[in-house]
């Protein structure tokens, strides 16, 4: 399937690449790191190959979210931000970027977000996870006040939030202790990412901005499967609960999820029984996933026509209103 559109997609600056996980295979993340690094040739060439016609890129995590100087993440930002948008300019048919934030300042950040969105054309922003804030053993999740006027300005630019993995914090990792092989990708990522996208939930924050939009990975970190279960016990919190409305409602109405890492059809089936085709799309997860790997999966998966249509590229379409009219290779041809 040609045009398709897929939004989680990384890259990264050489400054940021001895902060990547270690704990992963090394002769792996050598290869990672250098495909983060390469946004032209051999990039295009695998979009090419795989029908994707476009990609949002993204600082890989945790990028500037692991910065512990606010002052340093602000500076840091901005630079991979003008990066980005050199990068885009570049290959305005084949790339968009997602705005990294300093999210260590949140007045800087909701600056920043300004900046990407009026004059950089970003499509959204990619949060790599909480932010930690003086050292790496503490951290600042979404939910709290201090966020409130960032979430506002954001719901008012109409843009989307794609909140993305990293591993817990330092000081969580006790169930994890002799257990490295269960962190990242594998496990710790899901658990990480899910309990962020519900403390968003309970937090009501959604009742305050309910124009909010919010986009996780993997087929939703397992919300999907589980949301049932967690509405159903979260009833019975009496003066516990903040927030207003049933916790699957929020999923329904102010998320995404795309396919990016979880290439299972039985997967990706009981996602869209769950939340409807319309609130799912296509990703790789590149580099750490193959390209083609994804698209030769989705192209042959068990759905029907009209929602692989959807799921590829035109719900993206909808999601996001800016991306360029003409989109791809011929287009650039086309353009050049």
């Amino acid at each position: 399937m040609n045009g398709k559109i897929a939004l989680e997609e990384h890259f990264n600056l050489p400054e940021f690449s001895n902060e990547l996980p270690q704990y992963v295979n090394p002769e792996m993340m050598r290869e990672v790191s250098r495909r983060l690094l390469e946004v032209s040739t051999e990039r295009l060439g695998e979009m090419d190959a795989t029908g994707i016609d476009y990609s949002l890129l993204s600082l890989t995590a945790p990028g500037v979210q692991a910065e512990t100087d606010p002052r340093r993440a602000v500076t840091r930002a901005r630079r991979v931000n003008d990066e980005l948008a050199t990068i885009v300019a570049a290959h305005p048919t084949r790339y968009g970027g997602f705005a990294t934030l300093p999210m260590q300042d949140p007045a800087a950040a909701v600056a920043e977000l300004e900046r990407c969105v009026t004059q950089l054309g970003f499509h959204g922003v990619m949060l790599n996870g909480f932010t930690n804030i003086g050292d790496a053993d503490t951290g600042w999740y979404y939910d709290h006040e201090r966020f409130l006027p960032f979430w506002e300005r954001v719901e008012a630019l109409g843009v989307p939030v794609y909140l993305h993995p990293r591993d817990p914090l330092l000081g969580n990792q006790g169930i994890y202790e002799g257990h490295p092989e269960l962190f990242g990708a594998v496990w710790s990522f899901t658990v990480e990412t899910a309990t962020h996208a519900l403390r968003l939930m309970t937090s009501g924050l959604f009742d305050r901005f309910p124009r909010l939009t919010v986009i996780l990975g993997h087929l939703g970190e397992t919300l999907p499967f589980n949301m049932w279960r967690i509405d159903h016990r979260a009833a019975a919190m009496g003066d516990l609960i903040k927030f207003k409305k049933p916790l699957t409602h929020y999923l329904l109405d102010n998320f995404y999820v795309t396919t990016s890492g979880n290439f299972h059809t039985q997967t990706l089936n009981a996602t869209l029984a769950e939340m409807g085709v319309d609130r799912v799309l296509f990703s790789s997860d590149y580099p750490y996933e193959s390209m083609r790997e994804a698209a030769d999966w989705f192209d042959n998966a068990a759905i029907n026509h009209n929602d692989r249509v959807k799921i590829g590229h035109t719900n993206a379409r909808r999601l996001f209103p800016g991306l360029p009219e003409r989109i791809g290779r011929s287009a650039h041809t086309a353009r050049v």
